[in-house]
């Protein structure tokens, strides 16, 4: 695409002419409005008016996606057509500017009359314009040479119980998953500065716990403190993180907003561990909202180094192939100009048994692999319930079954055992 512009693909639904509708959405989101006004002249609407690339009609339906009083008023009616509408803007018309990025591709398109659904598929960025954001400090090779994991996955667990442990007893819960070896571990993103354990009392002391065990055994856990928060706290408390010798923080990136992670990302070199949660709200529905890879463009120009994209057989409601690939979303560069992959972060209700499909859809281990229970409530202990994640992953890799893997290795034969009764 040109340097000077950028694009993004929707997904509409609509009683009128798509191509109509794609010129009101192109006006809507440049120079225009519902008539011509005074000032909006030929040489300004050609320099800055947003220009339809494509209209790809789809299928028509009986019945609307979404209600819509507009229409109602207007005595509107079906068939509904669907289409796939790419615009093109112009990048002088943002600049530098992530937060009027997101208005201009995402913002009063989703209340427009003339659409009874209307989803952000995909944006694209000209090197010329990406350049202009932050890239990633870490990535995928910083985070693996901080936590000093050459290869593999990273294998992770998050704080469990959520919520109500001291900061001391949440050190000891580090020390334990420390011992049982893990290489990342997190705090859960309801969990940031409760008043049973402030994020003042608890870095120093979590971090204690991994410092000891980084003293005894040389290895580094990358622990990610969440510090959801107002701006300028989650900056001191990124501080605090440094001071302690620690390599990661988290952040709730929806109720952060851009902006408290843009300021984020430019007062620290920490690995910034990017949580979704939330996302939901904004893609489920198949004909509103938006899509990870749109998503995940975004927050990658705020430059977060790892992205949640849940996991494979998991617990939530994504299908498998929305996790896969949002994965291969977040290893895939934005551009040709620069390395900016992420490391995509695989969590919910994963377990040794996941590592096989999760392999077989990403086809790599450069991410992060995170289980709660099937860590924690392993029949042998956390550290067998690690073990048992180590060698689904080495077998997986080697292309060896897991189930033949587990007959030479009792941890992972009895997380099948354990694990596969209620998973199948």
């Amino acid at each position: 695409m040109p340097g000077d512009r950028f694009e993004a693909i929707y997904l509409i639904e609509t009683p009128f002419d798509p191509a109509k509708v794609a010129e009101i959405m192109a006006g809507e989101q440049s120079c225009g409005t519902f008539t011509r006004v005074a000032g909006e002249t030929d040489e300004l609407r050609e320099r800055a008016r947003a220009i339809v690339v494509d209209v790809t009609l789809l299928e028509t339906v009986a019945s609307p996606s979404l209600p819509n009083a507009w229409l109602a008023r207007k005595g509107a009616d079906g068939p509904w057509r669907r289409a796939r509408i790419t615009i093109s803007f112009p990048v002088d018309n943002v600049g530098a500017n992530l937060a009027t990025l997101a208005s201009v591709v995402a913002g009063n398109l989703y209340d427009l009359g003339e659409v009874t659904g209307l989803r952000l598929e995909s944006i694209g960025l000209p090197w010329s314009f990406r350049r202009r954001f932050a890239l990633p400090r870490q990535g995928i090779a910083g985070t693996r040479a901080l936590s000093g994991v050459a290869a593999g996955p990273l294998i992770g667990s998050i704080i469990k119980p959520n919520v109500g442990l001291s900061s001391d007893e949440t050190a000891a819960l580090v020390a334990d998953l420390c011992a049982a070896g893990l290489d990342f571990i997190k705090d859960d993103e309801i969990s940031a500065d409760p008043l049973h354990a402030p994020l003042e009392q608890r870095i120093p002391a979590v971090m204690r716990a991994i410092r000891r065990h980084q003293d005894r055994t040389g290895k580094a856990v990358m622990m990610a403190f969440n510090i959801t928060d107002e701006t300028d706290r989650m900056r001191r408390h990124a501080d605090l993180v440094a001071k302690e010798g620690g390599s990661c923080v988290m952040a709730s990136l929806n109720w952060c907003g851009f902006s408290a992670i843009e300021t984020l990302r430019h007062s620290t070199d920490l690995a910034l561990h990017g949580h979704r949660n939330g996302f939901g709200a904004f893609s489920r529905h198949p004909l509103l909202g938006i899509s990870f890879q749109a998503y995940q463009v975004l927050w990658r120009l705020a430059g977060v180094d790892h992205m949640h994209v849940h996991g494979l057989n998991g617990k939530f409601a994504q299908e498998d192939e929305e996790v896969v690939s949002s994965a291969r979303d977040c290893v895939t560069p934005l551009t040709d100009g620069a390395d900016d992959r992420v490391m995509p972060a695989f969590s919910s209700g994963q377990w040794a048994g996941t590592a096989q499909p999760t392999w077989d859809g990403v086809g790599h281990a450069d991410l992060l692999f995170m289980a709660g229970g099937g860590i924690l409530a392993h029949p042998g202990g956390a550290a067998a319930g690690v073990a048992s994640i180590r060698q689904a992953w080495d077998a997986v890799a080697s292309g060896l079954d897991v189930r033949q893997a587990a007959a030479s290795h009792a941890e992972l034969r009895q997380a099948l055992d354990f694990f596969g009764k209620s998973s199948g």
